[in-house]
């Protein structure tokens, strides 16, 4: 009999450990990735395509790691793309060329599919009837992988650097030594659980994002929805970029504050997707939740650059904190809820496919916008918000889940 925890086999809290410290390593660099790019001299524009190159070569990348996983093997997979991050985040920390840190980004990019690969264990290793449960875990792990990075990036600046790595630098080398204990925990503790001895490689078309956004178009149950994920991905990685510079530059302060900033919001937002999310969707419609923190979202981007003072910024990071942890878990709710049992894959595979495309084109865009000005991206992306807010209002509230 398989040993269980809390009624789930111990293989999936290993993997969701893994998740956990992978999360961890990823957004240990989060706050530090813009002010190091100016360390090398970029300019803005060209700081935000180091965010570009990670979430595009992750858009490409993804479907492949997938794919492959499903012929050779769940766990020879999770432990190539962890030793992408580890050889990714050592390189970034100890290069001094430029072209060498956007080919870091690139490489952990590509390689950067390890989450999908981990959701594909959680369902190889729990039945229909626990999977629901085990994923919501499993989301929640995840998510306080998120709250645990930026302190610990906070506390990698404030340690003596070793010889060759800035104090910045220091948060890449702590982030590819969390990964590194990941890839150990996979080899030596996680057990396979996809054997396959297919190890034909072919690929298709409709492996492949792009392909899968082209040809949901004319998916008309979905294709509004696939459209709001875009959106509102597109104009948040705006925003997320853009508050960097802004808080370093106009508000005055360091790296190690943007760090405890990052921390803050984090904390908020999974104390609020943990106690507030499930009784809010109880109390009131998906559709009008949705459309109401993204315009709680809206005006907050908007107010950012009317007070520039930090009080201001303080005060504001908490409402965005509080809403911003809302749209993405009731998007996928409600394609979870119009889709049957055997199309949920695939459904919440495209809707992914729109998102890291739009957390691909965000930045850049956010980019061009900083070069102009540094409170400029907060009008346009707070603008934009407000139209899918409103757009928002217009997807059918589902009632009831549909069933195969």
């Amino acid at each position: 009999m398989r040993k269980e925890i809390a009624g789930l086999s111990l293989q999936f809290w290993i993997v969701t450990f893994i998740a956990f410290i992978n999360a961890v390593s990823f957004t240990i660099i989060i706050p530090v990735l813009y002010p190091y790019a100016k360390q090398f001299g970029l300019s803005d524009f060209q700081a935000s395509l180091l965010t570009t190159a990670y979430a595009g070569c992750q858009f490409l990348g993804s479907p492949i790691l997938g794919n492959l996983s499903d012929r050779f093997g769940r766990k020879p997979l999770l432990v190539l793309s962890l030793l992408g991050t580890v050889i990714a985040n050592v390189v970034a920390s100890l290069t001094p060329f430029a072209w060498l840190l956007f080919a870091a980004r690139a490489l952990d990019g590509l390689t950067g599919g390890n989450t999908s690969v981990a959701r594909a264990v959680v369902s190889d290793i729990t039945t229909p009837e626990k999977r629901t449960r085990a994923f919501g875990i499993f989301g929640a792990t995840f998510r306080l992988g998120f709250v645990a990075g930026p302190p610990l990036s906070y506390l990698a600046q404030s340690v003596p650097p070793l010889p060759g790595v800035s104090s910045l630098g220091m948060s890449f080398l702590v982030a590819g030594s969390t990964a590194l204990i990941a890839v150990l925990l996979c080899w030596f503790v996680l057990p396979e659980t996809h054997p396959n001895d297919n190890k034909d490689v072919a690929f298709h078309l409709s492996d492949f994002g792009f392909y899968k956004i082209v040809q949901s178009v004319k998916r008309q149950n979905f294709n509004r929805i696939f459209f709001l994920t875009f959106f509102s991905g597109f104009t948040f990685t705006i925003f997320t970029f853009a508050f960097q510079p802004f808080f370093l530059n106009v508000l005055g302060r360091s790296p190690r504050e943007l760090a405890v900033v990052f921390a803050a919001i984090g904390i908020i937002g999974f104390c609020t997707q943990i106690f507030a999310l499930d009784p809010l969707q109880k109390r009131f419609s998906q559709v009008r939740l949705l459309s109401t923190t993204m315009a709680a979202r809206a005006i907050v981007f908007l107010l950012l650059p009317t007070f520039s003072n930090i009080i201001a910024f303080g005060g504001l990071m908490v409402v965005f904190g509080l809403v911003n942890s809302f749209p993405m878990p009731i998007i996928n709710s409600i394609l979870s809820l119009r889709s049957n049992d055997k199309e949920q894959g695939e459904v919440l595979g495209i809707n992914t496919a729109y998102l890291s495309f739009a957390n691909a084109l965000g930045p850049a865009v956010s980019g061009l916008l900083v070069s102009i000005d540094y409170k400029t991206p907060f009008w346009i992306t707070g603008v934009l918000t407000l139209f899918v807010a409103g757009f928002a209002t217009t997807v059918h509230q589902t009632k009831q889940p549909a069933h195969s």
